[in-house]
This record gives structure tokens, sequence and C-alpha cells, in this order.
């Protein structure tokens, strides 16, 4: 009979139980829910540079156990492998932690540091989803006892319980479960492990970072990147975007690194892995609560995870004397606090409220003709959407057009989804800057371009 673990209770910062800077929490995890305990530490410990949270809902559908073929995904609401279930929706901050110097590892400084990725991930066993939410490391806001300044640098001033407490006073007091820091030296060893990730460059990245002690020297093109090449990849600062399109590179390893899971070769090296995340994991999630989250990202398909970055801008020259912040927007934090996480607010506005034509709609071509751009760009504003332009070209051609929610508008994004009759809706920040909605055009743009609207906007 499938048991049933009490619900995890809301923690304050301040009521964090002691064990929480323990690092070890795979001790005593019967061996042969090895493979799947791999698949949950890197949902939840794999954010080390580049890496996030929501690779367990990607991975562990082609992670098979020990001995056995690889399983297919369930449908969420089975008991699932193991004998723990989530009894409801569970927030958990995670972290990924720049490298201490001389920090020996496992010690209260090697998690010292400032936040290199901060993530909010909601699993949620009533929508069946895993909602990810990734917060800029410059993101502007106010640390108590020490004033405005970025939010990495919380985890600096009073570790995991004052990144917490920031975070949840800034998203509408969304109530913070547990934690997970992961140190970033684990990145490029497990990216090592399973052989590296194939990944497309759009352009050469080369530049020193002095101040993190990182030579970037990338080649554009299509390769196979191993453990220090991903971490230049992710860390990379010089394309206009700056943090923003660190946050867009993270999306693109999590999808590379989940094809490399694919393969029969990576099993024999989990336990190596596992090696790897004790040295570097600290957190107060219990073992029980480990193998409740496994047993719900293991019955997860690749739809039902959602990501989205915390809407906002960069801050102007002319602002805070020169500083470079990300500015959160009001309205959009509240929309996406109530989409995804459930936090209603009076100031959110709501697809329904908002008129669709007014969306802001770029497009990028992801085909080999020129024309099919300005043909779809001529087909919407016909249609009297307004704010429609058209953004410079994918770099790679795509097969199906994706719709993406760039700002976390999934209704919106399922409107146009029905206008044009078809392409695929992806929440994820890998969209065009500014935009609510990016259309990507794929080899399809022709048959949808044929048809006729299936609503009307």
């Amino acid at each position: 009979m499938t048991r049933q673990i009490e619900p995890l209770s809301t923690l304050s910062p301040a009521s964090l139980p002691p064990e929480a800077s323990q690092p070890k929490i795979f001790s005593q995890i019967p061996r042969p829910w090895q493979s799947l305990l791999w698949g949950l530490a890197l949902s939840t410990t794999a954010v080390t540079t580049t890496l996030a949270g929501i690779g367990a809902a990607w991975f562990i559908p082609w992670v098979p156990q020990t001995g056995s073929s690889a399983p297919s995904a369930t449908t969420v609401g089975q008991a699932g492998p193991l004998p723990y279930q989530l009894t409801r929706p569970v927030n958990i901050l995670v972290m990924g932690i720049d490298r201490v110097e001389d920090a020996p590892p496992q010690s209260p400084e090697a998690f010292a540091g400032r936040s290199d990725t901060i993530l909010l991930l909601r699993f949620d066993p009533q929508q069946s989803s895993l909602k990810v939410l990734s917060i800029p490391r410059d993101t502007r806001v106010s640390i108590p006892r020490v004033g405005y300044s970025k939010i990495n640098n919380a985890n600096i001033y009073g570790g995991a319980e004052l990144a917490a407490q920031v975070i949840s006073q800034n998203l509408q007091e969304v109530p913070i479960d547990r934690y997970v820091r992961v140190t970033t030296n684990a990145f490029r060893e497990l990216v090592d492990l399973v052989g590296g990730v194939e990944v497309y460059v759009p352009t050469p990245m080369v530049y020193q970072d002095v101040t993190q002690k990182l030579t970037i020297n990338l080649e554009a093109g299509e390769q196979v990147l191993n453990g220090d090449q991903a971490e230049q990849f992710a860390r990379f600062r010089k394309d206009g975007k700056g943090d923003i399109g660190r946050v867009q590179r993270q999306e693109v390893l999590l999808k590379a690194l989940q094809q490399r899971f694919t393969s029969p070769l990576v099993i024999p090296r989990i336990p190596q892995a596992i090696q790897v995340l004790q040295q570097s994991v600290d957190t107060n999630l219990t073992p029980e609560e480990v193998l409740a989250l496994v047993n719900f990202a293991y019955q997860l398909k690749r739809e039902q995870v959602q990501m989205v970055m915390l809407p906002g801008r960069f801050s102007q020259p002319t602002e805070f004397d020169g500083l470079s912040y990300w500015l959160f927007s009001e309205s959009g934090r509240d929309r996406v606090m109530e989409q995804y996480f459930g936090l209603s607010s009076q100031t959110a506005t709501s697809p329904t409220q908002a008129s669709p034509q007014r969306l802001s709609i770029a497009i990028q071509n992801a085909t080999d003709d020129p024309a099919l751009a300005e043909a779809l760009q001529t087909h919407l504003r016909q249609q009297h959407f307004r704010n429609v332009y058209i953004s410079t070209d994918a770099p790679q051609l795509l097969a199906e057009t994706e719709i993406i929610a760039q700002q976390g508008d999934l209704q919106s994004a399922k409107l146009i989804q029905q206008y044009l009759g078809g392409g695929k809706v992806e929440a994820s920040s890998t969209g065009i800057l500014g935009s609510d909605i990016t259309l990507r055009l794929g080899l399809d743009a022709p048959r949808l371009l044929a048809q006729p609207a299936t609503v009307q906007p």
C-alpha cells in the first residue's frame, strides 16, 4: 500500500530547522532507488552555473532503474514507483552558489558565496505540473539591515534563510517550504560525466571575466561542450543581454543535457554523479521528502513543465548611479504569481481583461524562406494585432512553429495558438526580450498561413 508523507510545512526563514545547514541528504536511501534519486538530484540540486530544478521532469522519464528498460512517462495521479507522495503544492528555492576559494567542501563557508542562479520551483500535484520561476541575479531588492542591492547578495549576508525571506517578501509573500543550494564546481563535473552536451553557439564568445576568474573562448556553431566549455557558455555576458542572456542559456543547456540522459551509457555513471552532488549540496529536504519529489517528477510529462523569468527591464545608465540592475515589473510579477503560484492580486492584469490586439508579438524566422516572417506580420496586422514586429532570425531551422510566452502569459499564447490553428505553446524565457509573445516560425508556417483563423482576436 502506498504511503503518504505529511504535507511539507511552510517554513519562515527564521524557523528553518538546524539540520538545514547539513548537506548530507542521501544517507540511508535504499540502493534500488538510486537511479530515481539521481533524477531528483538533477531536478533539485543540479542548479550550478547553468542547470536548474526543472531537470527532473525532463530527465526522469528516460532514466531506467538498474537492470530494467527505460520506463515510459506515466500519468500524474497514479501511485508511482516510490512509496511517498506529495500531498499539496510545494515551493522550493534552488540556488547555484559561486565558488568560494579555499573553502572546504560541505563547510558553511563553501555555500557562503553569491547566488549565481536563483529559481523558485513549484511542484503542484493538484495541477500535475512543475512550474519554475527564474529570478535574475541582478534583480534590485531591499535586503534587511543592508539596503537596496542585487538579490544575489542576500545569500552572502544571511545565507539561505535571508535569501528565502527576501524572495518571499518581493514575490507577494509566497511561502517557501524548502531550499537547495549547490556550489558551481559540481556542474562541470556532471557535464563531463555524461560526455558533454551538444549545443548551438550562435556567435563567437570570447572574453576574459576577471571578476570570476573565467576565460571564455567558444567558436560559433553546433558543437559538443565539455564541462568547462558549458560553464563558459552559461556565464558569457557580452551579448547585450547581460544577466538575462545567462538565464536564456540556462534553458538551452537544460534541453541539451536532457538529450544526453537518453543515452544508456550514462546509467553506469550514476554512482559517480551522486558522489559529486553529495560534496556540493546543502538542503533542508529530508530523505523522505526527496523521494516524494522523485515520485512526483517521475510521472510528469515534458509539456507539464513550465518555466518563466521574472518580468522586468534593464535599468538605464542614468539610474542608480550607473549600477546595472534588473528592475522587475510589479504587474508582470503579480501575473506570474497568480498564474504560476496561485497567489491572487488586485493589480494583476489577466489576459481576459487586456485586449489581445495590444500584445507585443515578436516574429522570429526559423525557416529557409525569408518571406514568411513578413507574410505572418501582414496576416496578423490584417486581423488587428497592432504591435507585431519582425526580430532577428532564429539561428537554427525549426520544424514546428513555437509560440513562446516570454512574460509567462500562457493564456494569451494559447489564444494565438487557436488563432493560427497550430504551433507549440511554451512557457520559456528564450524568446525576444520585451515581447509578450515570441512567434518562432517553423517549417509548418506555410500551412498555418494557408488556413483560416479558428477564433477572432
